[in-house]
């Protein structure tokens, strides 16, 4: 199944506070989903889920039927505080449910999850990121690559993949040995949307591999279209 958009934003009031899901059905056989909420906590590193459903969020209908080849809407509702003091965010998770099989047969069911990111935020603000530090560490395969500290100093969130970064590296004297610029078409492709909270200060690894692991590392953010 496909499931569009998978990064959701709604606001406290007006049209923006629904806005509409859609599964597609690409199975040979009808497809049971039911949708489920539960509310985010930031860390560090991102957002964790709690497994807790504040009631803020309203999906409807929250379970449906899917023939093959069809697709079908669910309409996604805030009806939280209207005076939010700081953004808010959610897990929608889309599951596949499993079916009943004929008496006497039996079989491996793989079931899909899909979890949609839902945010709301405070209305008339805009998020600022500042880089508040930058340093070189590992990636995965022990190769360096930059590790910045990146702090939302607003009540409302954002997305790195709504502006740009520039990455530069000076060795031991000073001199500059490497220079990047990522488009945010460059961070939502190698990174994801990026989202930052209010308030929150999240550790974001680039990768993006620099020639020494040796040096000094700076970074820069800017959002576009400001």
């Amino acid at each position: 199944m496909t499931v569009q958009p998978v990064v959701i934003d709604l606001q406290t009031a007006g049209k923006g506070m629904s806005q509409v899901l859609t599964v597609e059905n690409t199975f040979t056989n009808d497809l049971p989903v039911e949708l489920t909420i539960q509310e985010l906590e930031l860390t560090p590193d991102g957002v964790k889920a709690t497994g807790v459903d504040p009631g803020d969020l309203l999906v409807f209908p929250p379970q449906a039927l899917i023939p093959p080849g069809q697709t079908q809407s669910f309409r996604v509702q805030y009806v939280g505080d209207p005076q939010l003091a700081k953004s808010h965010h959610y897990y929608i998770t889309v599951a596949q449910l499993p079916v009943k099989l004929p008496e006497g047969q039996s079989a491996i069911q793989i079931l899909y999850n899909f979890q949609v990111l839902v945010s709301v935020g405070p209305d008339g603000i805009k998020p600022q990121f500042t880089v508040e530090s930058a340093s070189i560490g590992k990636n995965a395969a022990g190769k360096p690559v930059p590790v910045l500290q990146v702090h939302n100093e607003t009540a409302a969130y954002g997305y790195l993949s709504n502006g740009h970064l520039r990455i530069v590296e000076k060795d031991s004297s000073g001199k500059q040995i490497f220079s990047k610029s990522l488009s945010s078409a460059e961070i939502q492709q190698t990174m994801g949307f990026g989202l930052i909270g209010s308030g929150q200060a999240r550790t974001v690894t680039v990768p993006v591999e620099l020639p020494s692991a040796e040096g000094t590392v700076e970074a820069s953010f800017a959002f576009d279209n400001r």
